[in-house]
């Protein structure tokens, strides 16, 4: 089986993420640093889709301006243009493989699709 990680190393749940996930037997890991690789606003609304959340479920609060930019509160194009353009807005970390896609906050939700 083959997973995608959108990872932040400095992000401690991140780190934990991967590390559940280099730990699994036979899983192949891709690692996705998204502040130097930012994925685009379609590959965000299909990772978002996928995991059964919406983009501002996925918003990056803690530590980021989009509350005073009004992001919570807008509509789903702009949410995921702002994050495009500024990754640091993306909720870490974001982990897809065959089985579905996560947002691993906590990290041992990436478990629910291995």
């Amino acid at each position: 089986m083959k997973a995608t990680i959108w990872h932040n190393q400095s992000c401690g749940t991140s780190r934990k993420t991967l590390a559940i996930l280099e730990e699994t037997p036979g899983l192949a890991v891709t690692v996705i640093e998204y502040l130097k690789t930012p994925p685009s606003a379609d590959k965000l609304a299909q990772l978002y889709r996928d995991a059964g959340i919406t983009p501002q479920q996925g918003l990056r609060l803690r530590g980021t301006d989009a509350e005073e930019r009004g992001l919570p509160q807008a509509g789903d194009a702009e949410v995921l243009a702002a994050m495009a353009a500024d990754p640091k807005l993306v909720e870490r970390p974001l982990v897809e493989t065959d089985k579905g896609v996560r947002l691993c906050r906590p990290q041992d939700r990436v478990r629910e699709i291995l």
